[in-house]
């Protein structure tokens, strides 16, 4: 069960308070792959982090009571000074993760970022692309009830999404994700139901299909070209 109960969150920006939610109450269907949709600016990745517990509403609060990851992909949040192996181990001990069990996860991490020798290395030496690696093995090689992705499978090489589609395709089978993307085809390929964040606020649908027509019908038209002269 995941429970938005009266969920406010704004920003302060030059023109002023932008507000994203204002007391959004919504239950998230459970057992259920979800696909977010919205237009840029429209509280996506707000969302997605404040269900990671890596940002924090202005009030009100999510009520689960199943594990949720932090947003797959994350690479912000590692202590540039720290090795890929060392900032690892530091996940592991904050979700009570030792031992064997710690090892078992290390190992996992360093087979899917394929950075060799690196994972020893300072993160603040990585390339970007060997932050989103390690960042993405890490959030995999944890187990959660529900993940949380955004946009993580449309950076790196094909070799690298072909890999988080596949690791994706394997966990659905024991666990569930709430998937932030821009691909449709992605969103139809991985999700049951739809959110789709718009000017009416926040709406769940029973399809994705739905979600992803709503959300089509808000896009700009694209520009007809003029007519030649003559």
């Amino acid at each position: 069960m995941i429970e938005l109960r009266n969920l406010t969150k704004s920003f302060r920006t030059p023109a002023g308070r932008k507000v994203l939610f204002r007391d959004v109450n919504a239950f998230f269907p459970e057992g259920k792959n979800i696909g977010i949709l919205g237009r840029n600016g429209a509280g996506k990745t707000t969302l997605l982090r404040i269900m990671g517990g890596i940002d924090y509403p202005d009030s009100g609060r999510v009520i689960t009571d199943q594990r949720i990851s932090w947003p797959m992909g994350l690479s912000g949040g590692f202590q540039g000074s720290m090795t890929g192996r060392e900032n690892a181990a530091f996940v592991c001990g904050l979700h009570g993760i030792w031992g064997s069990a710690k090892r078992k996860v290390l190992d996992r991490v360093q087979d899917f970022a394929e950075i060799g020798d690196y994972f020893d290395a300072p993160v603040k030496s990585y390339s970007s692309g060997m932050r989103s690696r390690l960042a993405f093995g890490l959030s995999i090689a944890v187990d959660f009830d529900y993940y949380l992705v955004d946009e993580v499978m449309s950076v790196g090489d094909a070799h690298f999404k072909h890999k988080c589609e596949q690791v994706i395709e394997e966990k659905r089978k024991s666990a569930n994700f709430i998937i932030v993307a821009h691909s449709m085809p992605t969103l139809k390929k991985n999700c049951d139901v739809g959110l789709y964040l718009g000017p009416s606020g926040l709406q769940i649908f029973d399809t994705v299909d739905e979600a992803i027509r709503l959300y089509q019908q808000g896009l700009p038209k694209p520009a007809q070209n003029s007519p030649a002269q003559p």
